[in-house]
């Protein structure tokens, strides 16, 4: 179904609700309505009748007072109203939908309620009209399934956050393996999902993809041939104000060398004396564990961090090797710490589980940040290799994971 036609069918939804009509009358059965909440209580009718949700994602999302939201796909603005209480005055709650009708009708929703703390915009999911980093949290209630172009709504979700913010959802996911894509479609249909739903390990590499760690997906209701409601939940890496944890990109090739190069010549980052091209540096790092710190006013990388696979052999398929290298202008700011702590949440999300690495003696700082972040040191390989003429030693240190 094209983007027109579920904003049409929405905005007959939201004349249902305006005429006093159920809007969900000719909805699909996954739509749990107004019966998916614990507590609608002081909510106008209005906002009840256009209840299209598969869940209750405000009841997941871990709110607090003055907390910023975002509600991708608000509707006749149910999301909207419940956040609005529990951020309280001082914080505020944007409504985000394609359907004009559907804004009018959370408008009044809204107005009815009393409640002056919210916003409803415009827009679509996949192009969401507010600046990067000025939302703590990002909710919706089984509307990205119907993007026809769900990795955009996903970084989407991304640029909007602000370091540490929350992404948690209610959406329909399909298992993974499910082989009879017929009878999956029928399904999809029969609930609603008219663009089709995401494997749960898609929606978890497209997550991964964007940039966010720390991702779990949830079943709550099971729809049959394999596919399901689910309680989806992810994190944007926390970091000091002003700098921002992303994946790494080919655009930042200069930079990444850059601080690599930087990091040599302080005689004690790697045997290695010159940064390699672009090319070679890439070649050798796997593609999905590797991410930066950037300058939020400039978008100047300042760090970054990569992994490259130990061994080809299935036995090792959970076990990397790293890299971390920080601007030497940019020390002392906790930016290495929380780097590392976001790749070794996104290792995790990979199913890693054992991250090691070699680090001089002498880098004490590197010692103290690895240690910091779990990691012990296993030996010394004593005089494994020369370095500007000198023979040196190289102190094993790894990381074992506790959840993988």
């Amino acid at each position: 179904m094209a983007h027109e036609e579920i904003v049409d069918r929405y905005s007959r939804f939201a004349r249902n609700a305006m005429t006093g009509r159920p809007a969900h009358a000719s909805f699909g059965e996954g739509c749990a309505g107004a019966a998916g909440y614990d507590d609608d209580t002081a909510l106008p009718d209005g906002a009840l009748r256009a209840s299209l949700g598969c869940g209750d994602p405000v009841a997941v999302a871990d709110l607090h007072e003055g907390d910023v939201v975002l509600d991708l796909g608000s509707g006749g603005g149910i999301d909207v109203l419940l956040s609005a209480r529990r951020v309280g005055p001082t914080g505020r709650v944007y409504g985000l939908d394609a359907s004009p009708d559907m804004l009018k009708l959370a408008r009044d929703n809204a107005a009815q309620a009393g409640v002056t703390n919210t916003e409803f915009l415009h827009g679509t999911i996949e192009r969401i009209p507010l600046p990067g980093r000025t939302v703590d949290v990002v909710i919706s209630n089984c509307v990205i399934n119907l993007s026809d172009d769900k990795a955009a709504t996903l970084a989407e979700a991304f640029r909007v956050l602000r370091p540490g913010g929350r992404f948690g959802v209610s959406d329909v996911v399909t298992e993974d393996g499910v082989t009879d894509q017929d009878r999956r479609r029928r399904t999809e249909t029969r609930i609603g999902c008219t663009a089709g739903s995401l494997t749960v390990g898609e929606y978890r590499t497209l997550l991964t993809n964007a940039g966010f760690t720390g991702v779990t997906i949830t079943p709550t209701t099971d729809h049959g041939d394999g596919v399901h409601s689910a309680i989806v939940k992810a994190g944007k890496p926390s970091v000091a104000p002003g700098f921002e944890i992303r994946p790494m990109r080919d655009a930042d090739a200069a930079q990444v060398l850059e601080v690599y190069q930087l990091g040599l010549d302080t005689g004690h980052a790697s045997f290695e004396t010159t940064a390699p091209a672009w090319e070679t540096f890439s070649s050798a790092r796997l593609g999905h564990l590797r991410y930066v710190v950037a300058d939020t006013r400039t978008d100047r990388v300042v760090a970054w961090v990569a992994a490259s696979r130990v061994s080809a052999r299935p036995v090792y398929a959970g076990v990397v090797e790293h890299s971390i290298y920080v601007h030497p202008d940019y020390g002392s700011r906790g930016l290495g710490r929380a780097l590392l702590n976001a790749f070794v949440a996104a290792s995790e999300d990979a199913g890693v589980w054992t991250i090691q690495s070699g680090v001089f003696p002498e880098n004490t700082a590197s010692l103290a940040l690895h240690q910091a972040a779990g990691f012990r040191v296993l030996g010394t390989r004593e005089r494994i290799g020369r370095h500007h003429g000198v023979w040196r030693d190289v102190l094993m240190i790894e990381r074992r994971s506790t959840a993988i």
